[in-house]
């Protein structure tokens, strides 16, 4: 679907909102995490096509800088998962939190639209509202997963979610948190609508051989989560390889942006899983899934892109024991995958925790690889899935929403003026 006509009529409708189309407006915008920064950087280029001379700044990574938000602190200081593993990093966090209450501070935003981040965002969201600054949170928070006890905050620090998940939008409403669901951002993802390489110049690149199967691992894009996780990828990539006959699957391991390459590398060479058994490349996270026959995919954001690209797969994941101890009292939902929980029953195989060993990945990916029933199966729940991610345009749809929140203190501005 293209995006022109959404565009196009949020801005025409907005402009006939406004007294005054010269008068700025500043907002705050918060990602705490790599996919944020790409969903803010998404959002703030539809906002800067919808208002006229918005300003908008605060806290993201590379991609928000590079669509035009003045970064004042750096969504590496709050990248942390997990409970045991947030405490090293807690002093850097606390300086960069009180940065941004400083900078709001300072130059007194209309608005302040977080995204997703909770850990970090309900804590600002607090600080916000009593500074007298409305906030919007963007991608929801999956605390209706766990922590559902956090639904009270969100009825009284946010003044709008906007969600990107259909079911969403129902759990917010029963709890009183003004919802408007938006759709997915990731259908309009050009790394999803076309591959940025061809099969051949890709298996070319790879140094691979396009006549032999193609597993891809995707350990996760934080630190903390490859330190649990490489491992178990790197058993079952032993155990297939050992376990076939003359088919020898290869394994590809695209490295997210967010991790150092080199070390990746280092970490597979340490294992005894070079380039003898696993090659490691960096930007092809979209192709590796799109020609990959199978892929072993840490629970998160990946398994949603998996998906899309329709790339059968078993989702993974390991936290460190004493945080996997706690989080049993706390998870309250069916299945770990969103794909999953979009399908409505186990359309992916998820091993977590204990389950998750090498030989048991290796299991599971034999028989996508073997049966022709099972991955039609699961390629059949995929399109079930994309149908549940709206219809395209999600960033301009949380665009029109926010600019419909601006559009009193705007008023009152524009009366000022005249």
């Amino acid at each position: 679907m293209s995006i022109g006509p959404v565009r196009g009529s949020f801005r025409r409708a907005w402009r006939d909102l406004v007294m005054r189309e010269d008068l700025t407006s500043r907002i705050l915008m918060v990602a705490g995490e790599r996919s944020g920064d790409l969903h803010g950087a998404e959002l703030a280029g539809a906002l800067k096509q919808i208002l006229d001379g918005v300003e908008v700044w605060g806290c993201g990574g590379e991609a928000m800088r590079q669509a035009g938000v003045d970064l004042v602190a750096d969504l590496r200081d709050f990248a942390m998962v997990g409970i045991t593993e947030v405490v090293a990093g807690l002093p850097r966090a606390r300086r960069a939190f009180n940065a941004l209450l400083r900078a709001a501070d300072r130059r007194r935003p209309e608005l302040a639209v977080l995204i997703d981040a909770p850990s970090l965002n309900l804590r600002l969201a607090r600080r916000l509202k009593g500074r007298g600054i409305p906030v919007a949170y963007y991608v929801s928070p999956q605390i209706w997963a766990w922590k559902k006890w956090r639904m009270r905050h969100l009825q009284k620090r946010v003044d709008k979610m906007l969600c990107i998940f259909d079911f969403e939008e129902e759990i917010y409403r029963r709890a009183g948190v003004p919802v408007e669901y938006v759709g997915h951002p990731m259908l309009d993802r050009p790394e999803i609508a076309a591959p940025s390489l061809s099969r051949d110049a890709f298996f070319a690149r790879a140094g691979l051989d396009p006549t032999l199967p193609l597993i891809a691992l995707l350990p996760g894009s934080r630190e903390s989560e490859v330190r649990y996780i490489l491992p178990g990828l790197v058993d079952a990539a032993r155990a297939l390889r050992r376990r076939a006959g003359d088919k020898r699957p290869q394994f590809v391991l695209p490295v997210a942006a967010t991790l150092d390459a080199a070390g990746i590398e280092t970490r597979l060479s340490e294992m005894g899983a070079g380039r003898g058994l696993i090659t490691a490349l960096t930007d092809a996270t979209h192709d590796a899934l799109r020609y990959a026959d199978a892929a072993v995919v840490a629970s998160g954001t990946a398994t949603l892109e998996a998906a899309l690209l329709g790339c059968p797969m078993v989702v993974v994941y390991r936290l460190a024991p004493s945080t996997a101890f706690l989080a049993r009292f706390m998870i309250d939902v069916p299945h770990y995958s969103i794909v999953n929980l979009l399908a409505r029953k186990r359309a992916v195989p998820e091993l977590i925790q204990d389950d998750f060993t090498g030989e048991r990945v290796a299991d599971e990916v034999e028989r996508l690889l073997a049966s022709l029933e099972a991955r039609a199966g699961m390629l059949a729940d995929f399109h079930r899935v994309r149908a549940r991610l709206g219809p395209g345009g999600a960033a301009f749809r949380a665009a029109g929403a926010i600019a419909r929140m601006l559009q009193p203190q705007l008023r009152s501005e524009a009366a000022l003026a005249q």
